[in-house]
């Protein structure tokens, strides 16, 4: 009866992971109650995984992260990368994927991904490519280089950790880097050769690859030359601006031949983001948004207008802009909001937001660069990166690469050494204590120590012995690999739904005991599960392709199209080689 009440629950937390109706975090503590409600853990067991090495080494990360980002470290590191790419699309595509994929070998790979999103935003436009044709081999490559070390992404480090635990020689810092650099040579090759001919041509602006239309609301004050100026002729042609409506004491005026501008006008039109800047600095008139920001205080004479994506952890996700009373709290106001290859200019106040949702925002630039060290939004474009704190920035650089290789050596355990540096970032003011609290995912701590009670479950159980038998009894007639095999596609179409993390610890205890009933060494077992679980490369639900998602305004059959041949490569290249670094019987 356990066994089947886990399935049971299994199946209820795979389908709520899917749909995202509840937040991933809240569905797995609902997850532990309920085992501990049934008996099936105890309290101890439930959340032994809270107290464990793995969440305070991922933690450590979040804020190391933080510190080399707030000290404009890896602006740096984007903007010289930016520069020697050149313009050629092959050569800039291999360059970038290649330099992505090393930095995600030793990083988040969603926090490289978010670094480099505007980047290479600011790239396309310049080269004259459209950044549809980059932004997808840049999510790519940092989620290939994120399995060439134990901390290029947080799967591994908590299949490791469920290793530990178990009574398991844990994974090493580079054991699976020759998989893992195959992997990424692979992803690289496969975009030049087939993935480029896949990759969507979204153009931003009919035909041409100019920056995105926005619509704004303009004010016409008293004095302004616009004045008695014909509406089909005036000077919002010669700005590059379309007029679409004009209010007039409330009431809509209709653009039309006759029609003339007067004072007090609220003209909705719309422009380029390059002329809505020109707009304020242009005598006699004024964005709309500015006279209600000056209301409420805020000075907007050094204002900046941004483009920006809102990421997975941002408050704004499932609200409206009304809701979470954005201009208040924030300062700044949103022009415009696109979500994929769709502007959404109407009633954008009370439009439920998503992640992946790009906005237009202007204010001030601390107020901006605010939310940005939130991790809540990421700038791609009219924002100038500020390095502050760069001396600080590259020493916590120098501990971090100086902690990867103690850990490696096995001079000091890897979440100790890694703690120690976040404690240097934070004592040294490199992060704020708040921005680096701020900047941990509690919901992946969580969800990861949940998920590793809940393996625990599936094996005292019984369930993981059940679904281990239904596997063995179905592939085994045709070999053993074949039931790696059946483990590894199991985890691959489940991460696509869900946490990578999640997947592979949900998978993992299945295939370790299928492993014991065959007699199998268990290790190449965990480690394919770990290096197919990280594969999500089939819908835009992974974080890295979510924040790439609006900026190359992509549909969600743009990564089935490109991903499905990068999988099933990636899924061959895993089966032949971990049974060829781990044999699957003992010598």
């Amino acid at each position: 009866m356990e066994a089947w009440i886990v399935l049971t629950l299994l199946a209820i937390t795979v389908v709520l992971f899917a749909t995202e109706k509840i937040s991933v975090d809240v569905v797995t503590l609902l997850l532990l109650c309920t085992l501990i409600l049934t008996g099936i853990l105890t309290v101890d067991e439930a959340f032994i995984g809270f107290s464990s090495g793995i969440v305070v080494m991922l933690a450590a990360i979040f804020v190391i992260g933080a510190a080399l980002r707030d000290s404009g470290v890896l602006d740096a590191v984007a903007q010289g990368m930016a520069r020697v790419l050149g313009s050629e699309p092959t050569r800039l595509t291999a360059v970038m994927m290649s330099g992505v994929g090393l930095l995600s070998a030793f990083m988040n790979n969603t926090t490289v991904t978010a670094m480099f999103v505007g980047p290479i935003v600011r790239l396309s436009r310049q080269v004259g490519i459209s950044s549809s044709r980059l932004l997808m081999p840049l999510a790519f490559a940092s989620i290939l280089g994120g399995t060439c070390t134990l901390i290029g992404t947080s799967t591994n480090v908590a299949v490791s950790g469920y290793l530990k635990k178990h009574g398991l020689p844990e994974l090493g810092m580079f054991e699976f880097t020759g998989i893992g650099v195959t992997l990424m040579v692979v992803g690289v090759v496969y975009m030049l050769v087939f993935g480029r001919y896949l990759l969507p041509e979204r153009l931003e602006d009919s035909e041409t690859l100019a920056p995105r239309e926005y619509l704004a609301e303009v004010v016409i004050l008293a004095g302004s030359p616009l004045i008695g100026q014909g509406v089909l002729n005036s000077d919002f042609s010669v700005l590059g601006f379309t007029v679409v409506k004009i209010l007039r004491d409330r009431q809509e005026v209709g653009a039309v031949s006759g029609e003339h501008f007067a004072e007090g006008d609220l003209v909705l039109v719309a422009g380029k983001v390059v002329n809505l800047i020109k707009i304020k600095k242009i005598e006699g008139l004024d964005i709309s948004e500015d006279v209600e920001l000056r209301r409420g205080g805020v000075k907007m004479k050094d204002a900046h207008i941004a483009e920006v994506v809102i990421t997975p952890r941002s408050r704004l996700v499932g609200r409206t802009l009304r809701e979470s009373q954005f201009r208040q709290t924030a300062g700044l106001s949103v022009l415009a909001l696109m979500r994929g290859d769709q502007s959404l200019l109407g009633a954008i106040a009370d439009t439920p937001l998503k992640a992946g949702d790009l906005m237009l925002v202007q204010g001030p630039l601390d107020f901006i660069r605010r939310y940005e060290e939130d991790a809540e939004l990421v700038v791609i474009s009219d924002h100038p990166g500020v390095a502050s704190g760069m001396t600080r920035g590259m020493a916590v650089l120098g501990l971090f690469i100086a902690a990867i290789a103690a850990g490696s050596m096995e001079l000091l355990p890897v979440p100790v050494a890694l703690l120690l540096v976040a404690l240097f970032a934070v004592l040294t003011r490199a992060v704020s204590v708040e921005t680096a609290y701020e900047n941990i995912d509690w919901r992946l701590l969580i969800l990861i120590s949940g998920m590793m009670a809940f393996g625990e479950a599936m094996t005292s159980s019984g369930a993981a012995d059940m679904v281990a038998g239904a596997v063995v009894s179905l592939l085994l007639p045709m070999g053993s690999l074949a039931v790696l095999a059946g483990f590894a596609l199991l985890a691959m179409l489940l991460t696509q739904q869900m946490s990578n993390a999640a997947a592979a610890l949900v998978v993992l205890p299945v295939a370790l005991r299928a492993a014991e009933t065959l007699g199998l060494e268990s290790r190449p077992f965990a480690i394919t599960v770990m290096l197919s679980a990280s594969v999500a490369v089939l819908t835009p639900f992974e974080p890295s392709c979510l924040l790439i998602y609006g900026p190359g305004k992509y549909r969600f059959s743009d990564f089935f199209k490109v991903g499905s041949g990068l999988a099933l490569i990636t899924l061959v290249i895993i089966l032949v080689m971990v049974p060829w670094y781990w044999p699957l019987k003992a010598q």
